[in-house]
């Protein structure tokens, strides 16, 4: 463990140290920061700071350091705190000077009061986010995370949870790192029962707070608070994040690692509910609705806040890899270097494991490689490049074919969600993040999700009916998530753009109602007389390491920079007309960019930062084997697929 724990256990204590020596002087803030950073670049450190995805929040202390890696769900307005201010001994007539960063309640000695006129005291300004766990995070990303900590902690006996007892998850017989926390985590998205959402309207929100309002049923009582998670079902806490410098690097849906001080003061939630107390408020004087102070102002045994002392956007969540690649840091040039040397077989192997997950199908688990290391790597205008949709037809109707495939995919990626489309989802599902006004904040929706997620939209439950206004809307978002990589959300009055990055592969049994750049029909070499057994034996067979190379493998490519030399763009175009002159329909502006995207991931699947002769070649026979696959099948239909 690093040397000494007080920056660990006691981090205030360290501030107060600094702030000490250095007084009025802003340097003292500087030297804070520089501090915990050097701290966390010694042996291990990072895995010595509990963190608040894995460790229930009655497990730490006030106070104390932790971390948290998370979405930020939404931005409310920056706020006010006192940054220096001073308190008096009224009968001593004693002053002394505090700081107030890092800190929710202004903190005085024993006969001390705060001082408010002082010329000393310093007002300045702190955002807050508000940041929930990463939508559909994996539970073998948790797991990972969980196993590599080394952080101490024990049940606090210096907290007691108000009211709101539960913290994120029902953990009376949970020890430290418990197993109970894999069921938990594997719940209801392990029983692939996250898409099979049938009958979720507004309800859809997760029940983390049920049981913590368990006991608030009393009809005096407010309704328990909404955690406003993006995906039904979802654990973890919620949590307030204050950020006190660099906050405009950061926007929403960013996925951040924040390391800081942990506030879960009870004196918070009995102010908060003093001010919601109507005999309390002046209604000149107070701006804010009882439901925006509900909101911004939680209880603190609910959704504790966070100090950050450091933050950083994550590139990855993949615990498997370094943290930042793209740095020029030995630790990740080595693990670059040794990965890329044992490449080619780690690719052999993953397809031969898609080929059996797609009954025996090559060429379909080919393009889900391509599909599943797909990154948009910049937009032209309003185009996004490198996306990559695959719509895959042909699959079982009203089968657990396309439940396993989920499942097979959530073993491999670090964030995905399973979408069933039906008419009934798609009339009562809130896909879409709107604005309430009433109570200033962003209401989550089903695509509020962050960069590289992995969507999975099952068509193969779709019967015929009548989609109402919302679920024209709903329809309406998915189309423009594939074709722009965007989801424009609701503020009534307007739209926004929010930009995104998500991998949607699509299932179906004909051809897809929604768009995408490329469908591949599934041509199944073998039927398992049960298809359960089946899937299940495959997982079963794949070593824990191999599986850990296969998701090492999708991730690391995501990562990696390409480009097409000269002479290979011009080799290219020449093709491009070779071709349409022999055959002007052949071969479209379209097929020539879907050719150039598979060419790219064909290319990077093999560890190739440039495009080369023979993946170019490699790409063509590709798309002509799956056009004449798809012609094939619609000979044998007699209808267009």
């Amino acid at each position: 463990m690093p040397c000494g724990d007080d920056w660990l256990n006691h981090p205030l204590g360290v501030v107060q140290g600094f702030f000490a020596q250095n007084g009025l002087n802003s340097d003292w803030e500087k030297k804070v920061t520089e501090y915990f950073k050097e701290k966390l670049k010694e042996s291990n450190a990072t895995k010595w700071v509990p963190s608040l995805n894995d460790v229930p929040l009655h497990y730490l202390k006030p106070n104390s350091f932790v971390k948290f890696r998370c979405m930020v769900q939404d931005m409310f307005d920056p706020e006010f705190y006192m940054g220096v201010y001073e308190t008096v001994d009224p009968n001593t007539k004693a002053r002394v000077l505090h700081f107030g960063k890092y800190r929710d309640i202004a903190e005085c000695g024993p006969q001390q009061e705060v001082d408010l006129n002082s010329a000393q005291t310093t007002t300045l300004e702190r955002q807050t986010f508000y940041c929930v766990p990463v939508p559909g995070e994996s539970a073998w990303v948790k797991e990972s995370y969980v196993s590599a900590s080394q952080a101490r902690v024990s049940p606090s006996t210096s907290y007691t949870p108000s009211r709101h007892k539960r913290s994120y998850e029902d953990d009376e017989d949970m020890d430290l790192h418990p197993s109970k926390q894999k069921d938990q985590h594997t719940g209801l998205r392990h029983t692939g029962k996250v898409g099979d959402l049938h009958g979720y309207g507004e309800p859809k929100r997760l029940e983390t707070e049920a049981s913590a309002g368990q006991h608030l049923n009393s009809p005096n009582c407010t309704p328990p608070l909404d955690l406003n998670f993006p995906l039904p079902g979802e654990k973890g806490p919620a949590c307030l994040v204050k950020v006190y410098e660099n906050w405009d690097c950061f926007k929403v849906n960013d996925i951040i690692e924040v390391y800081g001080i942990l506030s879960v003061d009870p004196v918070l939630s009995i102010l908060n509910n003093e001010e919601r107390d109507s005999s309390l408020l002046d209604p000149m004087e107070c701006m804010d609705t009882l439901e925006e102070q509900r909101v911004h102002s939680p209880p603190a045994s609910l959704v504790p806040r966070i100090h950050v002392i450091l933050a950083q956007k994550l590139q990855h969540i993949n615990p498997l890899l370094p943290a930042f690649l793209k740095e020029e840091e030995n630790k990740s040039c080595k693990f670059i270097s040794g990965f890329m040397s044992e490449l080619s077989p780690v690719r052999a192997e993953l397809l031969g494991f898609l080929t059996h997950a797609l009954l025996g199908d090559s060429l379909a688990a080919e393009y889900l490689i391509l599909h599943l290391i797909s990154t948009v790597y910049t937009r032209r205008d309003v185009l996004p490049l490198g996306k990559f949709t695959v719509n895959l037809s042909g699959c079982p109707r009203n089968s657990t074919f396309t439940e396993h495939i989920y499942q097979i995919i959530q073993h491999l990626v670090p964030a995905s969600f399973r979408l069933q489309m039906t008419i009934e989802n798609m009339n009562l599902l809130k896909l879409i993040p709107h604005k309430d006004y009433t109570a200033n904040r962003l209401v989550s929706g089903i695509l509020q999700l962050s960069n590289n997620t992995s969507l999975v939209i099952d068509e193969t439950h779709l019967e015929q009916g009548q989609l109402d206004t919302p679920g024209v809307h709903n329809v309406t978002a998915l189309g423009n998530l594939i074709t722009w990589q965007k989801v424009d959300y609701d503020f009534n009055y307007h739209q926004m753009e929010f930009p995104c990055n998500i991998n949607v592969l699509i299932t179906s049994e004909g051809r897809s109602l929604l768009p995408s750049d490329c469908q591949v029909h599934l041509q199944p070499q073998i039927i398992p007389p049960n298809m359960e057994e089946y899937m299940s034996s495959l997982l079963t067979a794949v070593l824990p390491s191999v599986l850990n190379k296969f998701r090492i493998y999708l991730t690391l490519l995501r990562l990696l920079d390409y480009s097409i030399s000269d002479e290979i763009t011009k080799a290219v175009e020449e093709d491009f007309v070779e071709m349409r002159k022999n055959d002007p329909q052949s071969i479209t502006a379209d097929d020539l960019h879907r050719l150039l995207v598979v060419a790219r991931f064909l290319s990077l699947s093999a560890g190739q930062t440039t495009l080369s002769r023979e993946r170019w070649l490699r790409a063509k026979q590709l798309e002509s084997l799956r056009k004449t696959r798809l012609q094939q099948q619609k000979c044998v239909n007699g209808n267009e697929l």
